[in-house]
C-alpha cells in the first residue's frame, strides 16, 4: 500500500496546508501577493500560514521551516528511477504525479500503476498519483476500475479536472459522488482549485456560497474522511493549494481598458481557501469522532 505522509507522532491524524508555488507564479500588477525573489516569495508564503510549499526550493523551505512535497510527469516505467533518491536526500515529504497521457491500454495503465506502487514501497515514499486531464485518471469510470485492480493504489485528488472536464454536475452530481467514493477513500493528497462546470478556474468570494463552490467543500469533506478511516496516529494529509496563471489557460480573463487581466488575485485566493479548507477539515473531523 501506498503510505501516507506521516510526521512521526502519536499525535492524530492532521491536516496540513500548502502552497503550491506556482501559484505565485507572475501573479498580476493588482496582487497584493508577493512578486520579488524566491526568497522573498518563500518568505511571504512562510509568514503567511502556510506550512510546506509544493516545488519549492529546499534550501529556502529549511530556512524558512516550511516542508516540502514534488511532483513529476510519469510517461514510463522507470521514469522516476533518478528522481526518488533526489526526492529522498533533499527531504522531501512525498510526491504526487501526472501518470500516463490517457491513451494507454487497461495493460498499459497497470503495468504504470504497479510500477508506481513498487518503486514507493521500495524506497519507502510516499507517491500519489493526481486525478489530472491527459493521465489514465482523466476519466471517473477507469478510475473507479483502477481501484478494483490495485486497491491500495493512493491519490492526488484534483477535482476541478474531473467537475469542469467531465461536467459532472450534468445528470445529478449525487450520483458521480457516490460513482467514485472509491476515489475519495484512497486521496491522501489534494489541490485545492476550484472550478464551475465550464471553467477549471474560478475566482471565489467570500460572501457567496456557490453552488460549485458547496460542490468542492463536499468532495473534499468526503475526502478527508475517505483518508481518517485508515490514517494512523502521525499521519497527515496536504492540502496543497495551487492556482494557475492564465497564460497556461487556468484563471480567467476579464477585459478591461488597458487589455484583459486575471479576473482574481490568486494570492487572495489561496489565503481565502486555507479558511475553506479548515472548515471542510472541522466537519469531517467532527463527523468521523462523533
Amino acid at each position: 500500500m501506498i503510505k501516507n505522509t506521516n510526521d512521526g507522532s502519536n499525535n492524530l491524524p492532521s491536516l496540513r496546508i500548502d502552497i503550491n508555488y506556482n501559484t505565485c507564479d507572475e501573479l498580476p500588477d493588482f496582487s497584493v501577493g508577493p512578486k520579488g525573489t524566491d526568497r522573498e516569495k518563500h518568505e511571504a508564503i512562510a509568514k503567511a500560514g502556510f506550512q510546506g510549499i509544493q516545488d519549492g526550493n529546499p534550501e529556502l523551505c529549511k530556512e524558512f521551516n516550511l516542508q516540502l512535497t514534488a511532483h513529476a510527469r510519469v510517461n514510463e516505467v522507470g521514469d522516476l528511477d533518478d528522481l526518488l533518491p533526489k526526492w529522498k536526500a533533499e527531504n522531501y515529504n512525498c510526491a504526487t504525479i501526472h501518470l500516463g497521457w490517457g491513451m494507454e491500454s487497461d495493460t498499459e495503465m497497470d503495468a504504470l500503476v504497479s510500477y508506481v506502487l513498487e518503486i514507493s514501497a521500495k524506497n519507502n515514499f510516499p507517491i500519489y498519483i493526481e486525478t489530472h486531464r491527459a493521465t489514465i485518471t482523466q476519466d471517473l469510470f477507469r478510475t473507479v476500475e483502477l481501484t478494483k485492480r490495485f486497491p491500495e493504489i493512493r491519490f492526488n485528488g484534483d477535482f476541478s479536472h474531473w467537475y469542469t472536464g467531465q461536467e459532472m454536475v450534468y445528470g445529478g452530481i449525487e450520483n458521480k459522488w457516490d460513482f467514485i467514493q472509491p476515489v475519495f477513500n484512497r486521496v491522501s493528497f489534494m489541490h485545492g482549485r476550484i472550478g464551475n462546470p465550464g471553467c477549471i478556474q474560478v475566482n471565489v468570494t467570500d460572501d457567496k456560497n456557490l453552488e460549485y463552490v458547496m460542490h468542492f467543500k463536499e468532495m473534499w469533506k468526503r475526502s478527508f474522511l475517505g483518508f481518517l478511516k485508515t490514517a494512523k496516529p502521525g499521519d497527515y494529509i496536504c492540502f496543497t493549494v495551487e492556482l494557475l496563471k492564465a497564460d497556461i489557460f487556468y484563471a480567467r480573463t476579464i477585459p478591461t481598458d488597458s487589455g484583459e487581466q486575471e479576473e482574481g488575485d490568486r494570492w487572495q485566493q489561496a489565503l481565502l481557501y486555507k479558511e475553506i479548507v479548515q472548515e471542510c477539515w472541522e466537519a469531517a473531523s467532527n463527523e468521523f469522532y462523533s
